[in-house]
């Protein structure tokens, strides 16, 4: 199996069977909204930090398979990761879809499946979009 193929796949895994997918809807997690008008995806998505770690995201949305199944590969990569090292995450993972090479690559994970997003930068929002959801969520609570 190349590659290529490796990353549909988990793209595509990640679309249908979604990790952290569902709102809890308490005050225990910070709520935020962000939606992409420009192809229609829209993303929901939740946290909670605990001593600076953050402990759980859970996400719900809809949009393109990009957009959704990174949102699940998103939440599981930042969960358990304290603040520092989820910014260097985000920052990693928007570098690496705008063409850079990831800092990181093993800390990145399943992320690395949109590595090929580079190539169609119309999708380049898609794939950021809960990234950029739990990054502003992650800033309100801290207050960066």
């Amino acid at each position: 199996m190349d590659l290529q193929t490796l990353y549909r796949t988990v793209i595509m895994d990640n679309y249908k069977n979604p990790k952290n997918k569902g709102l809890l809807k308490t005050d225990k997690y910070h709520f935020v909204h962000l939606n992409n008008p420009s192809c229609g995806d829209d993303m929901n998505v939740e946290i909670n930090i605990q001593d600076g770690v953050v402990s759980e995201i859970h996400h719900d949305g809809k949009g393109c398979s990009i957009c959704c199944s990174s949102a699940s590969v998103m939440s599981d990569v930042l969960k358990g990761k304290t603040v520092d090292e989820a910014h260097e995450l985000i920052n990693d993972f928007y570098e690496m879809v705008k063409g850079n090479e990831p800092k990181n690559e093993e800390a990145l994970g399943e992320a690395i499946a949109y590595m090929g997003v580079r190539d169609f930068p119309a999708r380049i929002k898609c794939a950021t979009l809960s990234w950029k959801a739990v990054e502003q969520a992650i800033n309100e609570v801290t207050n960066k």
